[in-house]
């Protein structure tokens, strides 16, 4: 929480709630745009890309200190789920050293994150390929293997009105497309399909959003606080709509190098894990190469499923 531009981490668990002083929020703030930078740097293969992922590691040193502070000695060894202050739903956890070899889930409240945990399943898959993409979609192939009855939208049926029916009450939903962020009116922010945009506004006439959710590309993860506890963007419209889970990216992307980690994704998916438990495991899978490193940094997963 942030108290007069300082933060306080809360640690709950165990049966208590402890409260650590952290830093100050306009440290955080500079340190986030400073991590998000250098990631959207390295996703378009900088050519001193060694020299930029040593950089994300003492950013994620810096961010830890200043966002956790003394709380990262004390989050025991399981995973954890962190409920940041509306101005932090864009910080890459991932590169905070006490979460980076844990799984962890990000929530826009502890209530949402309850909620989630009650949502339905929800039955079949929809696969989505949308146009313009560097790879043209490579996973979706590969995905369509691993979910042989899976709806397959693309080349030309991946229009707004086919998705937005497809994914009614749906159980998993993989939606590979360019995405744009309206930080004027988050609610314009949209997927681009075959016909056009998908917007929020779309997404909100769903009976029921799909039960889990992943968007590989184009941070269609981010979200803006608007108020003291409401936050604006696609995810944050799908959470209270029945999406348990989701992943997605907090900035743009190298789509060749997210063919990897989605596959690796959804291997881990299919084996029974939660949406941050397979994220984690796609990460530990990704090789050293340091585009498919910050890449694998790049993604969040939201929610309890």
């Amino acid at each position: 929480m942030d108290l007069d531009g300082d933060l306080h981490a809360l640690v709950c668990g165990d049966g208590r709630v402890r409260r650590f002083r952290a830093g100050r929020s306009s440290s955080a703030a500079n340190a986030v745009e400073s991590a998000r930078l250098t990631l959207r740097r390295l996703a378009y293969e900088c050519a001193d890309a060694d020299r930029m992922l040593a950089r994300l590691t003492t950013l994620g040193a810096r961010l830890e200190a200043v966002l956790l502070g003394p709380a990262a000695r004390h989050l025991g060894d399981g995973p954890v789920v962190v409920v940041p202050t509306g101005g932090l739903h864009g910080v890459p956890w991932a590169l905070l050293p006490a979460l980076a070899d844990r799984p962890h889930a990000v929530a826009p409240s502890a209530s949402a994150w309850l909620n989630s945990l009650a949502v339905p399943a929800g039955s079949g898959e929809v696969l989505v390929r949308g146009p313009g993409l560097a790879t043209l979609g490579a996973e979706v192939p590969v995905l369509t293997r691993m979910y042989p009855s899976a709806r397959v939208l693309e080349d030309g049926s991946a229009t707004a009105s086919a998705v937005l029916d497809s994914l009614n009450g749906t159980a998993l939903a993989h939606i590979a497309a360019h995405g744009t962020f309206r930080a004027d009116n988050p609610l314009f922010s949209a997927l681009a399909l075959d016909d056009g945009p998908l917007t929020v506004y779309d997404f909100e006439r769903l009976g029921r959003a799909p039960h889990r959710l992943v968007l590989p590309s184009c941070g269609s993860g981010r979200l803006l606080p608007v108020g003291a506890d409401e936050l604006l963007g696609l995810t944050a419209a799908l959470l209270p709509l029945g999406t348990a889970g989701i992943v997605a990216s907090l900035v743009p992307v190298n789509d060749p190098a997210t063919v990897p980690l989605m596959v690796s994704l959804h291997e881990a998916l299919r084996a029974g894990a939660t949406c941050a438990d397979a994220l984690h495991r796609a990460r530990r899978a990704t090789c050293a190469d340091p585009v498919r490193q910050a890449t694998a940094l790049s993604f969040v997963a939201l929610g309890a499923a």
